[in-house]
């Protein structure tokens, strides 16, 4: 690594917390907020009509509450869907939104709640993501999620998949650079269970933290990282790629 290399995660490191053994940085967030409590009460008193909603319905509703929770809160998709389950009070098989009405429901709720806000702040967690994309570039990192389709609020956390010929290298790495980490296992893209290194990152423009998850896969897994999801959209995109949106594009759908 060069002088100017090591001063910028010297820099960034000067300003790191260590985190708490018992903070759960990847996941469903266990507890909501008071705010997201108070705005989400009318939603879990609804429960006893849940059973009378039917098909789209049914799948509007949860929608919207997810997309709330998403949203205003930073939750996954994944957990926003099963919180939104039980606050309406449905059955535990009850069919969940599919990706295109979730998709769907999160912008419009970023565009009635939000739209003045979260244009700067998407911005500012994308510069934040090619920070590390760039640091990490021995290890072809990739960054999905909110941040890359354009949906992230200052609430959200950064993924960024990393590919590795020995998983542990990513790790070590971190160690050299005294970065303070903590290690989970989370569920890959194809299923399978993966190592996710989270870090507490400061986004200066937002004046706050942000978590930072390098999901770390096989070096061979990059083969499939491009493959178009469930709306036709390029999953995740490389340092370049997240340039050119930052120089061409605004917070639109990628």
């Amino acid at each position: 690594m060069g002088q100017k290399d090591g001063e910028s995660w010297t820099a960034a490191l000067g300003l790191q917390p260590t985190i708490p053994k018992s903070d759960s940085l990847l996941g469903v967030r266990q507890t909501l907020g008071s705010s997201c409590v108070a705005r989400l009460f009318t939603a879990s008193r609804r429960h006893n009509r849940a059973m009378e909603l039917h098909g789209s319905d049914l799948q509007a509703e949860l929608a919207a509450v997810a997309a709330r929770l998403v949203v205003d809160e930073g939750m996954d998709l994944a957990g926003a869907k099963r919180q939104a389950v039980k606050l309406l009070g449905c059955g535990p098989r009850t069919p969940w939104p599919s990706a295109a009405v979730m998709d769907a429901a999160v912008r419009e709720h970023i565009a009635i709640f939000c739209a003045d806000t979260q244009p700067v702040e998407l911005r500012a967690l994308r510069e934040l993501a090619l920070v590390w994309l760039d640091r990490l570039v021995e290890f072809s990192p990739h960054v999905g999620g909110a941040v890359w389709h354009g949906t992230a609020t200052r609430h959200s956390d950064i993924y960024i998949q990393l590919f590795c010929e020995d998983p542990k290298v990513a790790e070590w790495r971190l160690i050299d650079r005294g970065v303070d980490y903590q290690v989970s296992t989370v569920q890959g893209w194809k299923g399978e269970p993966v190592d996710a290194l989270s870090l507490r990152v400061r986004c200066e423009p937002l004046s706050s933290w942000v978590l930072v998850h390098l999901m770390v896969y096989d070096r061979d897994d990059v083969r499939g990282a491009l493959k178009l999801d469930a709306l036709g959209r390029k999953p995740r995109g490389d340092a370049q790629a997240l340039r050119d949106v930052l120089a061409d594009h605004g917070p639109e759908s990628l």
